[in-house]
């Protein structure tokens, strides 16, 4: 059976209790005491986020005290990932977040708390579809196991660009942690992923047997602002926006010093994430023309999953030129 999202109000309370909970009383759910940040002074801003190498840019930010520089006061706040970030946005217990653009609309679609500012990578190499040793072609896939999200997006489309009908196959809602184990025990066939876990997946059992590019799928890495409070800090969202920018030309620049970064921030292997980050573009910029009708795709397959019941206005919630008019012109 497919996966659907939970209801709204059940996920909204539970993104707010985990949240809250992640940032007030478990140290091991940040990532501010760590590195060379010193003290900064002005507003909290707190950035809910993910633990995998496409944010390199804020781990290596944050390493090198980019934010305090600027005269930010800027905590990173680890969330799972998926749509965990965006929620703990909604719930007002972070003011910034990054997400994946299939991980965002659901939540923007939902309630009108969440606007995206602009894209900060992008890339059709970092997900992978992972095949369980002995299914040697898509067609003899039984079950998968999936997130939320780009995950579920980029599964249906994996499936339909093999003529296989998703509702021929089984799909699992999981977590990133838990399919490499699912895979090893024969729990799923194939599943499709970012890193570490798809090289996980293959040294358990499996073997990665395409990227989500190989079936025109891409996804773009927004950051987002709650909506109530860019109202007033239009300014210092700018600010933020600009430090990571910066961040991603370095770590273009010098993928070592990116990994390194990223392991004092999250303990993930400076070897692992210094291999993967060539499959992710690190450019910041304004959305255009292009990121709607992409954006616009996204939405569509929602609808007729019937996970959201109305679409976006995506002139609200991806506003062209905000970031030229707060941020400056795109990275180089």
């Amino acid at each position: 059976m497919n996966v659907r999202l939970r209801s709204p109000k059940l996920t909204g309370l539970l993104a707010a209790c985990t949240a809250l909970l992640l940032a007030t009383g478990c140290t091991s759910g940040t990532t501010d005491s760590a590195g060379g940040e010193g003290t900064a002074k002005g507003p909290l801003v707190r950035i809910a986020l993910g633990v995998d190498a496409s944010y390199a840019p804020f781990y290596l930010a944050k390493e090198r005290g980019m934010f305090a520089k600027a005269g930010l006061n800027v905590e990173l706040m680890q969330v799972e990932g998926g749509p965990a970030a965006a929620e703990a946005v909604a719930a007002g217990t972070a003011q910034m977040s990054a997400n994946a653009d299939s991980s965002a609309l659901p939540l923007m679609a939902a309630q009108d708390k969440l606007t995206a500012l602009g894209v900060f990578q992008s890339s059709d190499r970092y997900l992978k579809v992972v095949l369980r040793d002995g299914i040697d072609k898509p067609q003899q896939i039984k079950t998968m196991a999936s997130i939320q999200g780009i995950g579920l997006y980029s599964t249906h489309s994996y499936l339909k660009h093999n003529k296989i009908d998703p509702a021929s196959v089984k799909i699992v809602k999981s977590s990133p942690p838990e399919m490499p184990g699912m895979l090893q025990r024969g729990s799923v066939d194939a599943y499709i992923l970012f890193e570490p876990w798809a090289a996980k997946g293959d040294a358990s059992g499996g073997h990665i047997a395409g990227r989500i590019g190989d079936f025109g799928v891409s996804y773009f890495q927004w950051l987002l602002a709650g909506r109530s409070w860019l109202a007033g800090n239009n300014e210092l969202a700018g600010k933020v926006f600009k430090v990571v920018a910066e961040a991603d030309a370095l770590v273009t620049k010098d993928r070592k010093a990116a990994a390194e970064a990223t392991q004092k921030q999250v303990k993930l292997p400076a070897e692992q994430t210094e291999k993967v980050l060539p499959e992710i573009t690190f450019t910041a910029r304004g959305f255009t023309d292009a990121d709607h009708a992409s954006a616009k795709r996204v939405v569509d397959f929602l609808l007729q999953q019937k996970l959201i019941a109305k679409s976006p206005d995506l002139n609200t919630v991806l506003p062209k030129g905000w970031y030229e008019k707060y941020v400056g012109a795109p990275s180089e």
